[in-house]
């Protein structure tokens, strides 16, 4: 027993030594802040106002849609979509990331996660309410999509709205 523990205890201070020094090689690859604005295309730097101003409806948007799923899917038996499953922030924490890349980085992992948490309410939504095919061909449906019934059977929309609302169920 005391072998392994001792073997674990080095193991566990090989992994602590890796990810130090691949933490330092991390931190001589990043780029200082006044280097990279210098080599940054002035659009980049003249646009980004416009890209960061879309934090408040992104923002609103996140709280819209969760105050909704928190009142209309409990009334309608929906399971509700774990946030923390759609919005990821954790790219901030590479060393190699200067500390404009790292807002960089939070900015866009959090509003296409909004966007992709929208994206399975509205998607759960439109599953319980109109899971009907469209007549042409979607580019990039949504995950429940290919559940839905096709345009224009009626009989077969009758047939499977339950079917399709328990699935949705807690």
């Amino acid at each position: 027993m005391a072998g392994q523990t001792d073997l674990m205890d080095k193991l566990g201070d090989l992994q602590h030594d890796f990810e130090r020094e691949l933490r330092k090689a991390h931190k001589r690859l990043r780029q200082s802040i006044p280097a990279y604005l210098r080599e940054s295309h002035p659009l980049n730097i003249l646009s980004a106002p416009l890209i960061y101003s879309m934090i408040v409806p992104i923002a609103l948007l996140d709280l819209w849609v969760s105050c909704y799923q928190w009142i209309c899917f409990p009334l309608f038996r929906i399971k509700k979509v774990r946030r923390r499953d759609f919005v990821v922030v954790d790219r901030y924490k590479l060393a190699y990331l200067n500390g404009i890349e790292k807002v960089n980085c939070v900015y866009c992992g959090y509003a296409n996660g909004v966007f992709a948490y929208v994206r399975e309410i509205t998607g759960r939504t439109e599953t319980y309410w109109c899971p009907i095919r469209h007549a042409r061909k979607l580019r990039d449906p949504h995950g429940h999509y290919d559940d839905f019934v096709a345009y224009g059977d009626a009989a077969g929309y009758k047939r499977r709205l339950p079917v399709l609302r328990r699935g949705l169920k807690k």
